[in-house]
């Protein structure tokens, strides 16, 4: 349920995504959005609203425990296709998935970054992907989860236990819409909140985690909004699976 939940490592850096998913045993106000629901009745309903969108935009940060930061911020529908960028460790790549194929664009230093596990590929790989779309290998689990909508909302309801006890709060404004605030401090200090839309689908406008060892926040937005990333240059792309090979010959 908290920021950090989701983890998506592409090309051996990790890109974490901030989700949240809140129920909780609080009553229903009575005159306020969401008359007479619990906090488990809308959470449950703000999860199940998410799953359903055809789309979505995703865009916040995390910070991981070792100090350093992730951030991710992109279009994704229900077939995996998306755009946008992901970082790690103080860099940054461009992302687009379509016709089941992942690219991603960075520069040198992101990919020194990505392949710092492999020290002899780093130095001889980063300056010829450096600023190309890097087509990545179909089979590679590091990058699997970039672009998979349904993975991120999964993982919003994976520990039951977590999903306990949240309270509601007062309603307030994300991004310009209304929200109603479910909130919940864990037995480790942090505070989660979830805040669902109030007006239309009830979908999830934003999570944040404060104090803990992975403090950010998440927000949710552009629902039901085409998402069609274009396939990149044939000049500007290069074969990850094929430059590899080379590597090895």
């Amino acid at each position: 349920m908290r920021t950090g939940k989701v983890a998506t490592a592409v090309a051996t850096a990790s890109v974490s995504v901030a989700l949240l998913a809140g129920c909780g045993g609080d009553s229903g106000d009575e005159g306020k959005p969401f008359e007479g629901q619990s906090a488990d009745d809308i959470a449950a309903k703000a999860v199940e609203a998410t799953r359903q969108a055809k789309s979505m935009h995703v865009n916040g940060d995390t910070r991981l425990e070792d100090g350093s930061t992730v951030t991710i911020d992109v279009s994704v529908d229900q077939e995996k296709n998306c755009q946008g960028s992901i970082g790690a460790g103080g860099t940054r790549a461009d992302v687009r998935h379509t016709d089941a194929t992942l690219y991603l664009r960075g520069d040198e230093q992101y990919w020194r970054t990505a392949l710092k596990q492999q020290p002899g590929a780093a130095e001889q790989m980063a300056a010829k992907l450096r600023d190309k779309w890097v087509k990545m290998p179909a089979n590679d689990a590091t990058t699997a989860g970039v672009c998979d909508k349904q993975g991120f909302v999964a993982a919003m309801d994976e520990d039951e236990s977590e999903r306990r006890g949240m309270k509601r709060g007062s309603t307030t404004k994300v991004n310009g819409e209304e929200a109603l605030k479910l909130t919940k401090e864990t037995s480790g200090g942090e505070k989660l909140s979830l805040y669902v839309a109030t007006e239309g689908e009830p979908y999830i406008l934003k999570t944040t985690t404060e104090g803990g060892k992975n403090p950010g926040g998440v927000t949710f937005s552009d629902y039901g909004e085409t998402v069609d990333p274009q396939q990149p240059p044939a000049d500007e792309t290069v074969d990850m699976k094929e430059l590899a090979g080379e590597q090895q010959t």
